[in-house]
């Protein structure tokens, strides 16, 4: 009996457009889950691989890493999750949980990690397998086009938002998929928000400012007011001192992207004053049940456009040249039930957006 196929998009080497290429339904073994994609959110981290700003670890490889599915099979060894169960799987897809960081509980700092759509095939694609030990349940508040960028613009963002030790005024370089998340949560929480972004990016600042910020401007300005903490989700290491002298004494500058180009010499004065930087490197699955937990009611809205799977390279682009506000999100078989590329959606709380793919 023939496989059963499926259509993906593939990367065959960096710099290089995703190539639609028809693929057989992978089979899931051991404590792997197998899923029929519903959403998958395109992440900034998806561009660095495939324009080459991180190393390639497998080639060729189907990219994405905040998958959200329904599970159509499973390994012998897995038990976690049912038939048709919804899933989530974020970046981290598994750990050694053998040496000194996984046994001290910082299994986001491992020696050998496993990453979705970098060490193995993510959820551009109708099908995906992921260990379901590295998998998460959703809460119901979310229909899947608006989970999926939960799976790491919202969780990385809620660990670089943790690293800001419960900080009051907290400015966000960089506003896009995980700064209007945690910025959300930040402001339910009491907490004043600063959206800074590139310069002449009126449309994110005002977008910044209808979710409730109190000031947004660009990344070369000053705020009103010094912050306390700065989370930068924006890949560009010159915002480090732009960061650092905006906070005041004892300000906090967290750096949350896998890829940072970089930083240049700045003077003492400005680290001085017990400022801090550090960096985000990855989760933990505790950190993605403590933050689902904290966003089970739906009051973090996650803001999206819809492109067709097939239109992935037109999705990267958009992030890429800026013009996403909030996330892209891909969904297998958007054509087929009417949409268009591009497609702007509100934040909803239940139902699919589309009908998933047919069973293999």
């Amino acid at each position: 009996m023939p496989a059963a196929m499926m259509t993906a998009m593939v990367l065959d080497a960096p710099g290089r457009a995703l190539r639609q290429a028809s693929l057989p339904v992978p089979e899931p073994r051991g404590q792997d889950i197998l899923l029929r994609v519903s959403a998958c959110a395109v992440c900034c981290t998806d561009l660095h691989i495939v324009d080459g700003e991180l190393p390639p670890h497998l080639l060729p490889l189907v990219p994405g890493h905040q998958v959200v599915g329904l599970v159509a099979g499973a390994g012998p060894l897995a038990q976690r999750f049912r038939l048709g169960q919804r899933v989530g799987v974020p970046w981290l897809g598994g750990s050694c949980n053998a040496c000194p960081f996984c046994l001290r509980g910082r299994e986001n700092l491992c020696d050998r990690p496993v990453f979705t759509g970098y060490d193995r095939n993510g959820g551009y694609a109708e099908y995906t397998l992921a260990d379901e030990r590295y998998c998460f349940a959703l809460p119901e508040a979310y229909d899947d086009v608006h989970a999926a960028p939960l799976l790491c613009a919202g969780l990385i963002g809620y660990r670089a938002y943790t690293m800001a030790d419960r900080a009051q005024r907290l400015g966000f370089y960089g506003f896009g998929a995980a700064a209007h998340l945690v910025a959300q949560l930040a402001l339910l929480q009491g907490r004043e928000v600063f959206a800074f972004t590139r310069p002449g990016d009126t449309r994110s600042q005002e977008f910044a400012r209808a979710l409730g910020a109190a000031w947004a401007g660009s990344c070369d300005e000053a705020p009103p007011t010094p912050l306390d903490a700065a989370l930068l989700f924006a890949p560009a290491g010159e915002l480090v001192p732009r960061a650092l002298a905006a906070t005041g004494k004892g300000g906090i500058v967290v750096c949350a992207g896998i890829h940072m180009s970089d930083i240049p010499s700045f003077p003492y004065a400005l680290l001085w004053g017990e400022r801090v930087v550090r960096s985000v490197a990855n989760l933990t699955r505790a950190d993605g049940e403590e933050f689902f937990r904290q966003v089970s009611q739906g009051e973090v809205k996650s803001n999206t456009t819809i492109y067709p799977l097939e239109e992935a390279n037109e999705a990267l682009h958009a992030l890429r040249s800026g013009r996403i506000e909030g996330a892209a999100v891909l969904v297998p078989g958007f054509v087929a039930c009417g949409g268009a590329g591009g497609r702007d959606v509100k934040p909803a709380t239940s139902g699919a957006a589309c009908p998933a793919p047919p069973e293999p």
